[in-house]
């Protein structure tokens, strides 16, 4: 059993869009950070719409990416606090949890990031992990950045919208 067993599981939530249709048609997933947190620290406007992704991915249903700026993100206020567990939790998955891999940035990574800055005004590491959402083939890319909707080469699922 992977990391997603004993949370519950709840939905459908309807704001245009179902978990279910979000997670239609998907079998790579890019991954944000701030979902990544809303998972871990159990988020109480977010966690119950972030398990079903995460449950699909642990399931083996979808293969999950992020780049390795998730670690950074995700590392910063469990380190700043001194939250050895949390910081452990955050590692532990990023970096051996089932289904999902942690891509290291790469030059061809780097310019396609540029060029999406380039293109669509976005911040460093926004452009970084959908570059490496897109250089590793996902379908959508999970996040809670409605600014990213602008972004037409995949799929950009906003957390918020899901929320009923």
């Amino acid at each position: 059993m992977g990391w997603c067993q004993g949370r519950a599981i709840v939905g459908p939530w309807v704001a245009g869009m179902t978990v279910a249709d979000a997670l239609s048609g998907v079998r790579r997933l890019g991954l944000d950070t701030a979902p990544i947190i809303y998972f871990v620290e159990g988020n109480a406007d977010f966690h119950a719409v972030c398990v079903p992704f995460f449950a699909a991915i642990d399931d083996g249903q979808i293969e999950a990416f992020t780049s390795t700026i998730a670690m950074t993100e995700t590392l910063v206020h469990p380190l700043r606090a001194n939250d050895i567990a949390r910081a452990a939790a955050f590692r532990d998955l990023l970096t051996t949890g089932p289904g999902i891999s942690t891509i290291p940035l790469s030059a061809t990574i780097a310019e396609r990031a540029a060029q999406l800055r380039a293109d669509h005004n976005l911040r460093t590491p926004d452009a970084i992990q959908i570059a490496t959402a897109l250089a590793t083939g996902c379908d959508a890319f999970l996040t809670n950045d409605v600014k990213l909707k602008r972004i037409t080469q995949l799929r950009v699922i906003v957390v918020d919208d899901l929320i009923a």
